[in-house]
């Protein structure tokens, strides 16, 4: 097999695409050949060690990734070599082959393609845990997304108008905002040309949003929460933009409103069974076509680096997908 081999975490250059030993699967694991593999922001920020999560030394980055079972570890009962699986372990994903933990594994129905399947977990799990389970999002309320063209940003805008929210979408260029609306936007935001508390204020009628989905963190945090409606739920999911915003306190008094964490990483390991029914969703509302992953490019495996630049660049909409 071959992988991305990262043995000093000081950047992208460090990768080195390297041949190793394919791996037995140990009792509980699967291997998987890698049709597929998505790049998202902590597969970033994990190689140039700025990410809560270190590996030990050497890893494979790639957190997500699509393919089929090769092989099965004792004790695995539910997968079976030749069955097509998606995968969110973390690491390994940027490689031709990858051993994972079977629990980790979600085999996917027929017609899901691994292209799709590589870049769905991380960005419908964390959106709807963040907009159902952590912001309590109704029918009828209004949810306005930051950073609403990314990978996270397109799945909260599907799930919210799958729930029967208005969605307000703001992002930072017209061709952005131009996805938004071509995936349910009700109305758009482009906060390099317009100023975001008075866009917002116009759109609301001076209420403001209900729901507040934030992955992006930096300059637009403040204003934002300073738009948003009585009883509104500010929904913190990432710091995309880099640096992390203090807010004033007081202004969640003055509005009554809830400053609420999203880390669905850990609440997938805490709260087993209850991420397992959300996932089960997720798949159904893909099959109902409700939702899709948006995918900004797919290019090879081996051109990962230029793949990385494009995400610095900060020119991706929806995902970018690695292929063997």
């Amino acid at each position: 097999m071959h992988a991305w081999l990262c043995t000093n975490p000081t950047g992208v250059d460090a990768l080195a695409w390297t041949e190793l030993p394919t791996p037995t699967p140990k009792a509980g694991e699967v291997l998987i050949a890698i049709k597929a593999a998505s790049l998202n922001f902590p597969d970033l920020l994990i190689v140039q060690n700025k990410y809560q999560m270190k590996p030990p030394l050497p890893f494979v980055p790639g957190s997500e990734y699509a393919g089929v079972v090769e092989a099965v570890g004792e004790g695995v009962t539910h997968l079976r070599p030749g069955q097509s699986v998606a995968c969110l372990t973390g690491t390994g994903g940027f490689g031709t082959h990858a051993v994972a933990p079977a629990a980790l594994c979600m085999p996917l129905p027929e017609g899901f393609s691994h292209v799709d399947a590589a870049a769905f977990i991380m960005i419908y799990a964390t959106s709807h845990h963040a907009l159902v389970d952590r912001g309590q999002l109704k029918a009828g309320e209004t949810v306005l997304v930051l950073g609403a063209a990314g990978g996270v940003g397109t799945a909260a805008i599907q799930i919210a108008k799958k729930m029967g929210a208005r969605v307000i979408a703001a992002a930072s260029t017209e061709e952005k905002c131009k996805l938004c609306l071509s995936v349910g936007a009700d109305a758009v935001i482009n906060y390099t040309e317009e100023n975001l508390r008075e866009a917002i204020k116009s759109l609301t009628d001076g209420r403001g949003p209900d729901v507040i989905y934030d992955p992006v963190g930096g300059d637009f945090t403040e204003p934002a929460f300073r738009s948003i409606a009585w009883r509104g739920r500010y929904l913190v999911v990432g710091f995309a933009s880099g640096p992390i915003p203090a807010l004033p306190l007081n202004l969640a008094l003055l509005k009554g409103a809830s400053i609420v964490g999203v880390f669905w990483g850990e609440f997938s390991k805490r709260e087993r069974q209850a991420n397992a029914a959300m996932m089960a969703e997720l798949a159904a509302w893909y099959g109902e076509g409700a939702i899709k992953p948006v995918i900004d490019r797919t290019m090879p495996m081996a051109q990962l680096p230029a793949a990385y630049a494009h995400m610095g660049s900060r020119g991706v909409m929806g995902k970018l997908v690695m292929v063997n």
